[in-house]
């Protein structure tokens, strides 16, 4: 049905109309267990994450989002590469909640790889691909913290390599890594590290620093075999 402010060329004027036939609407989309057809964004619910980077591919963010009925009730930014992302990650934190997905589509959040991520995860949510598309009600605000874990941090991964040196770990999920157990045929085996959340944890609970970093410490693979131990940041 064509509105009164519509215009038309002169063509399209002088043709005649031809009837529209069946018209079943839009696919419906898997959303919280249900099948919707939507056609507002007041239909839109799911929680879902979205990655985007900067136009000089300078630093990333994760973006994760909780909609319910249209509105962003929970929003978890994580940036990684560059520091002034992390300032505009702040700002999207207060600007994102309470806003509707179309309303945050067209916000500027200041950096390139939140809006990039911002756009990314409107596609997957409008298209049904969400993490809750087949999950009833969907998931509780606050279920992007389960993400970080039970010391609320995001999960960083470093490494380097040289054909001088070879490989160097530098953080693994698990933590900051203190040191690498080399074998007899200088391959890596295994590392020791400390988790920086569970430190961190410790001590804000009144732990002695020193003790709050021993009982943080951990190992991965075989490194008590380890026939010599190098720091992966001087040696």
């Amino acid at each position: 049905m064509s509105n009164k402010e519509d215009t038309f060329t002169k063509k399209i004027s002088e043709m005649c109309c031809v009837a529209k036939g069946c018209d079943h609407g839009p696919a419906p989309i898997p959303e919280e267990g249900e099948w919707v057809k939507v056609k507002k964004i007041e239909q839109i619910s799911a929680l879902s994450h979205g990655i985007g980077s900067c136009a000089p591919q300078q630093g990333t963010c994760k973006l994760t989002l909780n909609v319910k009925n249209g509105i962003i009730l929970e929003a978890l930014i994580e940036t990684i590469g560059c520091s002034g992302m992390t300032h505009s990650a702040a700002m999207a934190a207060e600007i994102l909640q309470g806003k509707t997905i179309l309303e945050a589509l067209n916000t500027d959040l200041v950096c390139d790889a939140i809006n990039v991520a911002m756009r990314e995860i409107f596609k997957q949510l409008v298209y049904g691909r969400s993490q809750t598309a087949f999950s009833k009600n969907g998931l509780p605000i606050g279920s992007s913290l389960e993400d970080l874990g039970g010391v609320l941090r995001s999960q960083i991964g470093t490494m380097f390599s040289s054909t001088k040196t070879g490989a160097r770990y530098l953080e693994i999920t698990d933590g900051y890594v203190l040191d690498m157990a080399i074998d007899k045929n200088n391959e890596i085996i295994g590392y020791k590290f400390v988790n920086l959340g569970k430190m961190m944890k410790n001590i804000k609970a009144g732990i002695d620093y020193k003790e709050a970093f021993e009982k943080a410490i951990g190992y991965y693979g075989r490194y008590k075999d380890g026939y010599k131990y190098i720091d992966p940041r001087k040696e």
